[in-house]
C-alpha cells in the first residue's frame, strides 16, 4: 500500500466542519487569513484550533501579508503550520523558519511546475493556475515532483474526482476547499467525509 496519504482540508470556518474534518480522519486543516471568501479572523481561529488534536497539522494561510502580520497571527492562534499562497521570496520564507513552525509554500501552476524546495519549504502544494476558483487543471505533460518528496496536489479536487487525481499523479497528499463547499464559503460535514473517504481509498487500491 506504500506511505498514507496525507490529506488537508482547508478553508474550514465552523466548529461542525472541523470536527467532521477530524472524525473522517483528516491530517491538516487550514485557516485561512488572507482575503478571501473562507477568511475567519484571530480569535475565530484560536477558538476552533483549540478544537483539533495534536495529531491533526492546524495551518495558517497567507498572502503576500507583511510577515510581522504574519508572525502575530500564528502566534495568536497557536498554529503550527504557514502556508504562503502568494509571490513570497525565499527570505521570507527564511524570516518565518526560526519560529520552528512547518513551511508550506502554495504555488500556482501556470507553466512549468515549480520545483520542490526552491523556498526551502517544508511542503509544496502545487495548485490550478487560478487557486480558489475550484477548477481542475491539465496535469498532462507536467514534470512533476519525484515520488516521495512532500507535495501535495491541489485545485478543482472534490469527492467525485480525487481517486482519479491520486491514481494519475501519485502526489504525497491532497489539498481540498471549494470541492468540499455546498456554496462559495461553505463547507459541507458531508462533502468533507465522503472526499477523505475517496482520497484514502484511491491510495489503498494503487
Amino acid at each position: 500500500m506504500g506511505t498514507p496519504l496525507f490529506v488537508k482540508v482547508c478553508g474550514l470556518r465552523t466548529e461542525r466542519d472541523v470536527e467532521a474534518a477530524v472524525e473522517a480522519g483528516t491530517d491538516a486543516i487550514g485557516f485561512v487569513f488572507a482575503e478571501s471568501p473562507r477568511r475567519v479572523d484571530a480569535g475565530t481561529a484560536r477558538r476552533l484550533a483549540a478544537r483539533v488534536p495534536d495529531g491533526v497539522l492546524t495551518v495558517g494561510v497567507f498572502r503576500d501579508q507583511p510577515p510581522a502580520e504574519v508572525r502575530a497571527l500564528l502566534d495568536e492562534t497557536g498554529m503550527r503550520a504557514v502556508q504562503l499562497h502568494g509571490g513570497e521570496d525565499l527570505a521570507y520564507y527564511d524570516s518565518l523558519r526560526p519560529d520552528g513552525r512547518t513551511l508550506i509554500r502554495g504555488a500556482a501552476v501556470k507553466g512549468e511546475v515549480p520545483r520542490f524546495g526552491e523556498r526551502g519549504e517544508d511542503i509544496l502544494l502545487l495548485d490550478a493556475p487560478v487557486p480558489g476558483a475550484g477548477e481542475a487543471w491539465d496535469l498532462t505533460g507536467k514534470q512533476l515532483p519525484a515520488p516521495g518528496q512532500r507535495w501535495l496536489l491541489a485545485g478543482g479536487l472534490a469527492p467525485h474526482n480525487v481517486a482519479a487525481a491520486v491514481r494519475t499523479a501519485r502526489p504525497w497528499g491532497v489539498d481540498v476547499s471549494s470541492g468540499i463547499e455546498t456554496s462559495r464559503g461553505v463547507k459541507s460535514p458531508e462533502l468533507i467525509t465522503a472526499f477523505i473517504a475517496a482520497a484514502r481509498g484511491a491510495r489503498t487500491e494503487s
